[in-house]
């Protein structure tokens, strides 16, 4: 099945013929910089160990194609064959086998129209494709584009292809696609097939005076892809996707230099066939990359035991109008000064484009498990993560939904197997309801993954379930954590699905320390219920939220807000003035402007007060060092 193959590609995993399931064979493989099984080098045309690299193997190229949009949606997330839908009867569903969730889901119709406004045969249909010569006319400099036909790197002028990489997926450039038009897109998409291109294209565009904005996955959600629409210089969109090599692994060091245009599902699969991993597993890892990782300081579902990615990081390789920037050595500590990777992560391409990156990666661990656990409310599931990260044994990935979550998460249940499996489902809510005295609309779920060796692992389990019956928590079972965490790489599609029937929902986040978790949680619902009402939202709003990831001082802690808009004027603007209220909120709080989606340019407003007017002249000082003319000119950041 299509989806299971998907599951183990997602975990690191391949499948039964690989290497990694002859571990025998795979031992003697030795694999070292001097003495590397890497692709092929496109500078030099050889691996560094010499060897060509062979023709015909499983996703050499990228998984993704460069005209992106015969792949993906042109106007909304993911695949173009999966999506959340309602046949003709109003039954939901979910199409395309790619996911374990596919199928018919006979609960999802119930709660979509529990969300006040939202019916199921009332819906809209998005504009057709935008004609390519009904988008902006391209702005053009010749001098640089006679360099770029002369280098023989590859580029395209066609309307499709620059508006797909005009773009992330915030709410505003989703319902532009739909519904509107942007005024600014790239003039030209060049795809560079290795470091020295990047070198070539990043000199040519700043002898020229040209813009330059890297393109990695394009799953940005902070407006990190948009075009300034002032931008009077031709604008290029460095699509990176080209550069996904594996450049070498050091099995003795444990490490693989890496091209930065990789994305996550393609990194893993190609180190798993050495029975590597990174562990790094974001919830766009199908489609986000390794650059664009590192660009915004990205965090992963799997933190807790495999680290964000500045703690995977060993080496960076950027390249700025200055030169290219990077450290002489691959070590996994330096004392020289301040650290010029803290630089490159988190620049979110203002200073220059990372080329290439160096992790840290660990054996595929060899046994992993899901669990779950019910607490009879939010604040026992808060107590005991706070617990758990005092006593320094998180799972690889532990996360906390609010009770309006799990409604949801109980929405996208698969129809019972048969009669004995529709059975045991309601043996379950009479036990957790009758007998042990739960509240279906108080109670709380957590959602765990175990990684390790089994006797890691099993140790683990018994360690967190005991701490779980300190606060109430009841075992709920294998299938509702494997379940709960697979669901975080389908979720992104209900958007599409809300935006159909009249409704706008997004997702922001945040950290904030232990002490003010719970209060920060609650208020800033409210605070989203009270702006609704003032800014004339006449339903109900949908708000809900989850502890994500534990730290010794604090959580991360994502929201997810959605409201009925239809008849109101500039849904978009109504939405971003009342998610301004709440990151406002937040922040008197305590919390922080970002945990991992970056600031781009929804969230610069609050730059400088978050890092101080020294802070922010530094970084400004950085930026005109680097790039005193202002190739990079995304206007993210500053």
């Amino acid at each position: 099945m299509a989806s299971r193959r998907r599951l183990r590609v997602l975990f690191g995993h391949c499948d039964e013929e690989s290497p990694l399931n002859h571990r025998k064979d795979h031992q003697s493989r030795s694999i070292t910089p001097t003495n590397c099984r890497g692709e092929e080098s496109a500078d030099s045309g050889r691996s560094s160990a010499g060897v060509r690299r062979a023709g015909g193997g499983e996703h050499d190229g990228p998984r993704i194609p460069k005209r992106r949009q015969e792949t993906l949606k042109w106007n909304g997330w993911g695949f173009r064959d999966s999506k959340f839908d309602f046949d003709s009867e109003g039954n939901g569903m979910f199409k395309g086998d790619r996911y374990l969730l596919s199928g018919m889901l006979p609960h999802l119709r119930s709660f979509a129209e529990s969300i006040e406004g939202f019916k199921v045969g009332d819906s809209q249909a998005p504009q057709g494709e935008i004609p390519s010569e009904s988008l902006p006319k391209p702005v053009t400099n010749d001098g640089f584009f006679r360099e770029v036909q002369d280098s023989g790197i590859s580029f395209s002028l066609d309307g499709q292809d620059r508006l797909f990489r005009a773009h992330g997926h915030t709410l505003e450039d989703v319902f532009t696609l739909r519904f509107g038009q942007f005024a600014r897109i790239p003039d030209i998409v060049i795809w560079p097939e290795n470091h020295s291109d990047v070198v070539k294209l990043v000199e040519a565009a700043d002898r020229h005076n040209v813009c330059v904005i890297p393109f990695g996955g394009g799953t940005s959600v902070t407006n990190g892809l948009e075009c300034p629409k002032e931008e009077s210089r031709m604008i290029i969109s460095l699509d990176m996707s080209q550069m996904n090599k594996v450049l070498w692994i050091d099995e003795k060091n444990m490490t693989a230099h890496l091209e930065a245009g990789i994305v996550g599902v393609d990194l893993e699969e190609k180190l798993g066939k050495y029975g590597l991993c990174t562990g790094h597993e974001p919830d766009s890892c199908e489609f986000s990359s390794l650059g664009g990782w590192v660009a915004t300081r990205a965090s992963g579902m799997k933190k807790n035991r495999y680290g964000n990615i500045e703690d995977m990081v060993v080496h960076v390789k950027m390249v700025t109008p200055k030169g290219v920037m990077e450290k002489n050595c691959q070590v996994p500590r330096m004392s020289t000064g301040p650290d010029i990777h803290h630089l490159i992560l988190g620049s979110e391409g203002i200073l220059g484009v990372i080329t290439e990156v160096t992790l840290r990666v660990r054996p595929v661990p060899p046994c992993r498990t899901y669990g779950s656990v019910v607490f009879y409310n939010f604040e026992d599931g808060v107590n005991f993560m706070r617990e758990v990260a005092k006593q320094r044994c998180a799972p690889a990935s532990i996360r906390l939904m609010d009770n309006e979550q799990f409604k949801f998460g109980a929405s996208l249940r698969l129809p019972p197997t048969s009669m004995l499996a529709s059975l045991a489902d309601s043996l379950k809510k009479f036990y957790l309801t009758r007998l042990k005295g739960y509240d279906l609309d108080e109670l709380a779920i957590l959602t765990l993954l175990f990684e390790g060796t089994a006797e890691e692992v099993a140790a683990q389990e018994k360690r967190v379930y005991q701490i779980a019956a300190q606060f109430r928590g009841l075992p709920g079972g294998e299938e509702n954590g494997q379940r709960g965490y697979m669901l975080t790489f389908a979720i992104a599609y209900l958007r599409d699905l809300a935006l159909d029937h009249y409704c706008i929902a997004e997702s922001f986040e945040t950290t904030i320390p232990w002490d003010r978790v719970e209060d920060m949680c609650r208020n800033v619902k409210e605070r989203l219920r009270q702006e609704c009402k003032a800014n004339g939202v006449r339903h109900e709003p949908y708000i809900t939220c989850r502890v994500t990831q534990v730290y010794d001082t604090g959580a991360c802690v994502y929201f997810y807000f959605g409201f009925f808009y239809k008849g109101l004027p500039n849904p978009v603007h109504v939405y971003e003035s009342i998610e301004n209220a709440a990151r406002d909120e937040i922040i008197a709080h305590g919390g922080s402007l970002s945990h991992h989606h970056g600031v781009g340019k929804i969230r610069k407003k609050w730059l400088r007060s978050t890092i101080s007017d020294t802070g922010y002249g530094t970084l400004q000082a950085v930026k005109n060092n680097l790039d005193p003319n202002n190739i990079f000119g995304s206007k993210n950041l500053l």
